[in-house]
Parts: C-alpha cells; sequence; structure tokens
C-alpha cells in the first residue's frame, strides 16, 4: 500500500563516502532526532558502519544504523537510529581520498534516490556533498549533482534535457542567490549571459517561487561588468542583454530590478528592510553569486534546484577530505537543508 504524501519520508543521499557526508549524517541524526525522524538514508550500510564506529567517541552511545528494504520501513525505525537503504556493492573505501570506487558509490546513491522520489516514494531529496573529480573518475559525464537530476527528471518525464531548465539557489541567513550559469568555466559563463539565458532563469524564479513561499518573488538583478557597465564604458552586456530581459520579464508579471552593480547589490539586499528586500538575486555566474552567499556563514547555507518536478536541497559545502573521520564536521548545513526540503511543500 502506497503512503500519502503527507506520511512519505525524505531521502537524504550518503554522499561521497570518503568524505564528511556520513559523518554530518550520523551527528544530525544524533543531535536532531526528532527533525531527522522521517529521513531515510540512500547509499551503502557498511560505509555507513564504518563511519559510525570511527567517530564512535564524538557520537553518543547507542545510536546504531538499521538498514531498511522499502521507505515506509524507514518510519518505524526508533527515534536516532539511521534508517538506511543499502542500494550500492560493498568496495573498499579510503576514507579522506578521492577515488573512482567513492565516486561510483555516491553516484549510484543519487542515482536511485532520484528515481525513488519521481516515483513519488520520498517526499523530497536531500544530498549531502559528493566529489566531482571523484565522479570523473569513476565515468559519471555529469559534472555534479544539479546535472544529474536535470538528466533524471527529464528522462523520467520523456522529455529532452533542454525543455527541463533548471537554476541553482544558495542561501544563506538574509540572502538567496540564483544563478544563471552553474559548472563551466568563466569564460563560458560569460558566453551564457545572453538575453534569453537571463529571462529563462527570471522566469524559473517565478515559477519555483509560490511553491515554496506562496507568492511570487522579488527579484534583483547583479550585472555582470564593474559598476553594472557603468553606462557602457566597461561593457555592453548591461544595455544589449540584461536590461532588455528585465524589461521583456516585467511585461509578462514579474517583479524584477537592475540590473545592480555586482560590488553592491548582495550588500545592499542583505542590509534591506521593509518593503523593499528582495526575494532573491540574480547573479550572473556561479563565483560572483556564491562568494556572498558562502561568506555570511557556509555552516548555514542551503543549495535548492529550481526547476525539477520535486523538492532537492543540499548542503553549502563539499566532500571536506582534509577532516573526514576526524569528528571535525559540521552538521549545520545539513540540518538547514533538512529543514529548508521541510518547508516546502
Amino acid at each position: 500500500m502506497a503512503l500519502s504524501h503527507d506520511r512519505l519520508p525524505m531521502a537524504l543521499t550518503m554522499g561521497d563516502p570518503a568524505g564528511v557526508g556520513p559523518e554530518i549524517i550520523l551527528k544530525a541524526f544524533a543531535g536532531h532526532a526528532a527533525e531527522m525522524q522521517a529521513v531515510c538514508v540512500i547509499g551503502n550500510l557498511a560505509v555507513m558502519q564504518h563511519h559510525l564506529a570511527q567517530l564512535s567517541a564524538h557520537l553518543p552511545s547507542g545510536i546504531q544504523c538499521h538498514e531498511v528494504l522499502t521507505p515506509a520501513d524507514a518510519l518505524r525505525v526508533p527515534t536516532g537510529h539511521v534508517p538506511v537503504i543499502n542500494v550500492t556493492p560493498d568496495a573498499d573505501i579510503e576514507t579522506g581520498k578521492v577515488s573512482a570506487a567513492a565516486g561510483r558509490m555516491a553516484a549510484d546513491a543519487v542515482n536511485w534516490a532520484a528515481r525513488a522520489v519521481l516515483r513519488n516514494e520520498f517526499n523530497a531529496l536531500v544530498t549531502a556533498p559528493l566529489h566531482k573529480k571523484a565522479l570523473s573518475l569513476a565515468g559519471v559525464t555529469y559534472p555534479g549533482h544539479t546535472e544529474m537530476l536535470q538528466a533524471l527528471a527529464a528522462e523520467h518525464l520523456s522529455l529532452p534535457v533542454a525543455d527541463l531548465p533548471v537554476r541553482m539557489m544558495l542561501s544563506s541567513p538574509g540572502l538567496r542567490v540564483v544563478l544563471v550559469s552553474i559548472h563551466v568555466s568563466l569564460r563560458q559563463a560569460i558566453d551564457a549571459v545572453t538575453e534569453a539565458n537571463v529571462l529563462q532563469t527570471l522566469q524559473i524564479i517565478h515559477r519555483s517561487w509560490p511553491a515554496m513561499h506562496g507568492r511570487h518573488p522579488r527579484i534583483w538583478v547583479a550585472g555582470l561588468n564593474p559598476h553594472a557597465g557603468e553606462e557602457g564604458l566597461f561593457g555592453l552586456e548591461e544595455i544589449q542583454v540584461i536590461a532588455p530581459a528585465i524589461a521583456l520579464a516585467n511585461t509578462q508579471g514579474l517583479q524584477v530590478s537592475g540590473p545592480f552593480p555586482p560590488d553592491t547589490v548582495f550588500m545592499q539586499a542583505h542590509q534591506a528592510s521593509g518593503a523593499d528586500v528582495p526575494d532573491v538575486v540574480l547573479a550572473m555566474y556561479h563565483d560572483q553569486g556564491l562568494i556572498p552567499v558562502k561568506f555570511l556563514g557556509i555552516e548555514h547555507g542551503v543549495n535548492q534546484t529550481l526547476g525539477l518536478p520535486f523538492v532537492r536541497t543540499s548542503p553549502d559545502h563539499g566532500t571536506a577530505f582534509d577532516i573526514a573521520g576526524q569528528g571535525l564536521a559540521d552538521p549545520s548545513s545539513l540540518l538547514a537543508a533538512v529543514r529548508a526540503a521541510c518547508s516546502s511543500p
């Protein structure tokens, strides 16, 4: 019998097994049992048990990992214990080391979990960090979660990938940023600043927002060039590309302002108050938008993919191989990602 949607568990992928993903998951369950009660880990049971043993000095006694066979079984695991659906073959994984075996295990967990969410077996997907080089070594052609989930969702919907455009949104307290382009070189990112891409990103934000917040968003747009081009002195993209996209978006009923100088727009958005507060700032490329978000506090940052047919969030940090297995990893960003997924319908 299928569970009703409000009783479906949340899927949480293990992340790269050589990184801090298993550790932050175990710490989240150990320290925030009530919030994690309906969360089910997708990955490898042996890996989770290995990290549990490795981190025994940093975790309360009594926490256990339980293998479950179905999403429904996860809801019956005792509070504070960790339900794990074992979806990958066992492999020798060395904590803190990049490897093809770890990349394959991480990718297999994401693949399995995404397909299960698309079948409505889970109500949302939270993904622990994976390592892009490990994915590449494993022969995975996608550079990261966002592109992989986009392709899986498009396949499920029988659509070409180009017909399911998605965008990355990063959030820290007081600032949300969406990116026009994601994991491409800076040269490619500049080339991606076209009127069509900027307009499409604004439309994706506008369509996605009501499901998360119950209303349409107020959007500020950053320029590409210093001082937003200074009226054409430092570049013409603002005049020829970004401003026309904004104007067209506003004729379609969107609430969009800009382009604003990129060196101040994020600060002004974070400090704004009252009716002037924007819901989100649109950045033209990856680092332009992510540097201010991460500066505000990576421990509370959340990555969310807009445009997918399901809710997907992730911590706003990487695999942290340098501290993996040492009990030093902070689960705060993972917990923020779980809370963000829970708050979305």
